[in-house]
């Protein structure tokens, strides 16, 4: 038995959730609301999870954890479909496919940061201090040179 879910970035979840309140026309299939946009991230964050990863294109993502296994693909309207082999438990897939949301989204505020601290200077300002937060978040104190 296979679990197919579809990945849908955050501008358009609403409209996925409306959607699929219904019903999945397809079996096995459910629609999760993310923000993936970049597979180079998106590889990262799944070997983050615990999943060996290889992108085979730039719109195409294998993945497989120990006893799961897992196809990306994204398609021309940019939407993610994640299709899991190894499981019939439908949580088990919208558990993971929130796992690898939650990396992504820390892999996304680590390059965010870098680039902060990368271009800070060229933008006459100096990093003062940099916090990191009990919820992950990360506290940046800048100051502008006179």
């Amino acid at each position: 038995m296979s679990i197919s879910l579809i990945l849908v970035p955050l501008a358009v979840a609403a409209a996925a959730k409306a959607a699929s309140a219904g019903g999945s026309a397809q079996p096995n299939t459910c629609t999760v609301a993310t923000r993936l946009r970049d597979p180079r991230l998106l590889t990262l964050a799944l070997g983050d999870t615990g999943a060996t990863a290889m992108q085979s294109g730039p719109d195409a993502i294998d993945a497989a954890w120990a006893d799961l296994v897992a196809q990306l693909r994204r398609g021309a309207d940019g939407i993610w479909q994640a299709h899991f082999t190894g499981t019939g438990d439908e949580q088990r897939c919208v558990d993971t496919v929130l796992a690898i949301d939650q990396a992504y989204g820390q892999r996304v505020q680590a390059e965010v940061l870098h680039k902060l601290r990368d271009r800070a200077p060229q933008a006459g300002m100096d990093l003062v201090s940099e916090t990191q937060n009990s919820d992950r978040s990360v506290t940046m104190v800048l100051e502008v040179r006179r």
